[in-house]
């Protein structure tokens, strides 16, 4: 069973236990919503899509009321694994700060352990569903007296010993973060600030971005007589004067503020019940034509780094008759065992549809490829209508997932066929799913190939299907080549995350981008190394660190699709106000590491270190950990025990719980020539106990006996006292059906 499935039915029984949790004489007992008759069983109803909150019960005895128990039947055995029972909660604020192409989220809620008795506690565990290219930044906790925070420290092995024992958090899917705060009693609020970041989608001309905000009925507090505050705050600031509109939102935003380059909306509001949909905007920057800027900002009094920062941007602008380059295709598509399933079938639709899209005048090939090389042709085939039909017929018959995987040979071969193009973009699209031993070798040849070539040398844009590839090496391979890079850890995001990279790649409006400032600067590193091309469906973006002195104005040099030459004239803004090291820090990570991996250096390994415990942001180099706040009433003695893991951890505070697997990794060798299936971490057995599968059959009936119409009539017309006394009634009365029920259980043949 998949992670994400384990989680999903802990929580499917966590609502079930939940039954046991009398909500007051207008709810009675808290019933979870029923799947519609007919309907199939799935986990989605019960992945949140939202930040929640949940207790992790292990002992079922313990679920009540904190306020007003019901006195329950006593239920024997445990759950194992813990059902999870998603907590109350009483206001959430969300912020969200987009600059250039990322968006900064910022979510603040309060939850209540509503279902744990008072003289009770137990852990409590955070999941974030963070949007596109989610990383997390951060995590504050109140919670009973106590504080908790995140904070990123050098990964070492004495931190490991001493932490290893004690880990709660990571990443339960892709973009799905959680964390566990330990041994919360039943009846507290917890208050919770999470952080994250996420990348803005640009598409013709307007960016888009997805926060995950829509909430479960069940998490809404029981009675009407608490308040529930929802908030909304966004700032946009793209950095530049040009006028930029807003062009949709799920939500009533207020405009309150507005000037060249940036606006702030809010959104505040008394709600009946929380956000039932995700939080959805987007925003046009207004010019038809390109245009382009540089950003440039001294560091910061806090920066180790004190060289200055600047970042450079080129936008297509929204004119969708610029004309695009014509394309020169080679698919090369890994097809080993492992993408067996959904995996290869999603492919072949994304690629079905991907051929669709090539225009008149454009030719292409594919090569599939496992241990052996299969092609569909032997040379560049024209994409005709008759052509693209028997191309897709191909890879029905051809696209069986088995074998191993080799991908230097395949890339030789695309190689080999781009050679000889003339006025259009060669390019190569690599998808795998895999990890290989060669992979520096494959970066050095390509890296040799690509120096030696024509005008406009083949492009490399590179695909990562699950966590066993070496994503560091396809964006490696993707800046060497100049391409594009993306991902899709889950099969299902698949078909429309190739959809977007093809149709990313194969836009190009300016090529063969050149600036001319770095002659005039005494030192400079930008990131990534090889500028790209100017996509009409992406902005060009790159950044980087300098010694010198900048021009007042630049040029950006390119070539057009009709292989004329074109200028870009560039103003340099002095963004005194703009958080350049904000915006790009998370870039400057993943290429540092990229190129760290391929160079092996330990130099740039120490950099990227002191880069991710300066900014708090995971890297491969360090970790992250969750920490309380050291207390004043805290004795020296404990202090004086607690020494030395304050000393390995840079903190004054408590070293709690370590959280792992933040980062993506560098690969899975082995994983990759034993085949194992594409996805996101170790696939999982069902634990779930059947003790606790039959003592929650037997609750069940009982807290349906208890909200029965006739009890409800009879019950509302009662003080709190009587409902307690008809309760225990009714709880005695019900001893026989318990007695069948374990009798049902003991005699059961298959237990």
């Amino acid at each position: 069973m998949a992670v994400d499935e384990v989680f999903a039915r802990a929580v499917e029984e966590g609502l079930k236990l939940a039954k046991r949790v009398y909500a007051g004489k207008e709810r009675q007992f808290a019933v979870p919503p029923r799947p519609a008759a007919g309907m199939e069983r799935s986990s989605e109803p019960f992945l949140p899509t939202a930040p929640m909150v949940y207790a992790v019960i292990s002992d079922p005895a313990i679920v009540d009321n904190p306020d007003i128990p019901s006195y329950q039947p006593h239920v024997y055995g445990a759950c194992d694994p813990p059902a999870l029972i998603p907590l109350h909660m009483g206001d959430v604020g969300l912020e969200v700060e987009c600059l250039l192409d990322a968006a900064f989220v910022a979510v603040r809620g309060r939850w209540r352990v509503h279902c744990v008795m008072r003289n009770k506690s137990c852990d409590c565990r955070l999941v974030v569903p963070m949007g596109e290219q989610g990383s997390i930044l951060g995590v504050e906790v109140e919670v009973g007296g106590r504080s908790y925070y995140t904070q990123v420290i050098e990964l070492e092995d004495y931190i490991m010993e001493n932490t290893a024992k004690i880990e709660g958090g990571g990443l339960l899917k892709p973009q799905m973060f959680f964390l566990t705060i330990p041994q919360v009693n039943g009846g507290s609020e917890i208050s919770i600030k999470v952080r994250w970041s996420q990348k803005l989608i640009y598409k013709d001309g307007q960016f888009f971005i997805t926060v995950p905000f829509n909430f479960p009925e069940y998490i809404t507090p029981f009675g009407k007589i608490f308040s529930k505050r929802e908030k909304i705050h966004l700032n946009v600031n793209i950095g530049t004067e040009k006028e930029i509109m807003l062009q949709k939102t799920s939500h009533p935003l207020k405009e309150k503020s507005r000037q060249a380059g940036e606006f702030t909306f809010l959104y505040e509001a008394d709600v009946e019940s929380w956000s039932n949909k995700d939080f959805d905007f987007s925003y046009s920057i207004c010019s038809n034509d390109f245009f382009g800027g540089i950003l440039l900002k001294s560091p910061t009094t806090l920066d180790v780094d004190r060289r200055e920062m600047f970042s450079l941007y080129l936008f297509p602008g929204s004119n969708q008759k610029t004309k695009a380059f014509k394309n020169e295709v080679v698919f090369v598509v890994d097809i080993s065992r492992s993408m067996k399933g959904n995996p290869i079938e999603n492919v072949k639709s994304a690629l079905s549809t991907s051929l669709l899209e090539l225009r008149p005048g454009d030719y292409f090939d594919i090569i599939a490829f496992n241990d052996e090389l299969h092609s569909f042709s032997s040379c560049l085939e024209p994409a005709t209508e008759d052509t693209i039909e028997n191309a897709i017929q191909w890879m029905n018959n051809n696209f069986v997932a088995e074998g191993g995987t080799d991908i230097m040979h395949p890339l030789n071969e695309a190689v080999g066929l781009l050679s000889s193009t003339k006025n259009s973009i060669p390019q190569i699209f690599l998808i795998t799913d895999g990890a290989v031993e060669n992979e520096r070798n494959i970066c050095h040849t390509l890296k040799t190939h690509l120096e030696n070539s024509g005008t406009i040398s083949p492009r490399i844009s590179t695909f990562g299907v699950g966590s066993y590839c070496n994503h560091y090496f396809l964006k490696m391979l993707a800046s060497i080549g100049r391409g594009q890079y993306d991902v899709a850890y889950d099969s299902d995001l698949i078909e429309m995350c190739i959809q977007r990279w093809f149709h990313r790649a194969s836009s190009t409006v300016v090529a063969n981008v050149t600036v001319d400032f770095f002659s005039s600067l005494d030192e400079f590193e930008v990131y990534p190394i090889h500028i790209p091309d100017l996509s009409g469906q992406c902005p060009l973006i790159i950044s980087g660190r300098c010694y010198g002195k900048f021009p007042e104005t630049l040029q950006a040099k390119g070539i057009l699709a009709d292989m004329s030459d074109t200028v870009i004239d560039m103003k340099v803004q002095h963004a005194k106000d703009f958080p350049l090291e904000k915006a790009f820090v998370h870039q400057h990570i993943d290429l540092l590491t990229a190129q760290a991996w391929f160079s092996e250096s330990k130099q740039l390994k120490e950099k990227v270190t002191k880069l991710s415990i300066q900014s708090s942001i995971p890297s491969e180099y360090t970790c992250m950990v969750f920490l309380q706040k050291e207390t004043e009433k805290e004795s020296s003695l404990e202090k004086v025990k607690k020494g030395d893991s304050q000393k390995h951890a840079g903190s004054k505070d408590n070293l709690l719980i370590l959280v792992r697997d933040v980062a993506i990794g560098f690969g899975d060798i082995t994983a990759t020539i034993q085949n194992h299936p594409t996805g996101f971490g170790e696939p999982k057995e069902p634990g779930t106990s059947l003790v606790y599968d039959k003592a929650i059959g037997c609750c069940s009936r009982i807290a349906y006996c208890c909200c029965c119409p006739c009890f409800i009539k009879t019950c509302s017309r009662l003080n709190d006292q009587l409902v307690i006394v008809v309760t225990q009634l009714c709880t005695a009365l019900s001893c026989l059906a318990c007695l069948e029920c374990c009798t049902e259980l003991c005699c059961d043949g298959s237990n």
